[in-house]
């Protein structure tokens, strides 16, 4: 197997031209290591630079990465008071590099039910960086794609004809390429209401590593083993 180039500077070698990440395993890291989860959730956002940046020099036109489901609300408030704080500080801290890096943000999910100062930073940034033509930053937030597609259906309806070509239009992803590789960290094998449209023939890949573990190499791996595979779509 070809090994993919330190940097392409462009199309992936790979053929892969949207990469979507389930990030688990945040809190089991930091129980290994008796830490609170707040550490490990942290740990992962570190771990979110050093992959959007592995993807803009692999070439990818956008990486999907599934942060807050509309499950986690469900989740204890001090956990979720915690991720919103490491939501504020990312946008704060890392728009300047996005900015320079040529790399654009989108949010998929209703994140405008988030607290105003969230969804104020959020809009900033995305205005900020509509215009750069790298790699896209898509960030699922309040995201749970049963109710995407629903969404979607509801406004295909409202135009016509219900189709798939309709409601793959009024998706979320609809501005992104379409999905070529899922991952999931943690050893988990399940989508948790992610992508469910999206995937439906996308090729998986799955590691038992722990996100705040996953490197660039861990995503260099997974392209070389989607560009091993022979993708039919159906046919034979």
């Amino acid at each position: 197997m070809t090994a993919l180039p330190a940097s392409t500077g462009g199309t992936a070698s790979c053929g892969a031209r949207h990469v979507a990440i389930i990030m688990d395993g945040n809190g089991r890291w930091a129980k290994k290591r008796m830490m609170p989860r707040a550490f490990g959730h942290k740990r992962g956002v570190d771990t979110v630079r050093d992959v959007a940046r592995a993807a803009r020099d692999l070439g990818l036109e956008a990486l999907t990465l599934y942060a807050f489901s509309s499950e986690n609300w469900k989740r204890p408030a001090d956990e979720i008071a915690d991720l919103m704080g490491l939501l504020r500080a990312f946008i704060s801290n890392d728009l300047a590099e996005l900015v320079n890096n040529n790399t654009r943000l989108r949010i998929i999910g209703d994140y405008q039910v988030l607290a105003p100062d969230i969804v104020e930073l959020i809009d900033d940034a995305m205005a900020r960086t509509a215009s750069n033509t790298g790699t896209t930053l898509a960030i699922a937030l309040n995201y749970g794609s049963q109710q995407e597609i629903a969404r979607a259906a509801a406004k295909a309806a409202a135009k016509g004809e219900i189709t798939p070509e309709a409601i793959e239009a009024e998706l979320d992803t609809a501005c992104l390429p379409p999905l070529d590789l899922l991952i999931r960290t943690s050893g988990e094998i399940r989508l948790s209401n992610f992508l469910l449209w999206q995937a439906a023939y996308a090729e998986m890949w799955f590691t038992d590593v722990l996100w705040p573990d996953f490197t660039a190499a861990h995503l260099r791996e997974a392209l070389e083993q989607f560009a091993s595979r022979e993708r039919r779509f159906g046919g034979r």
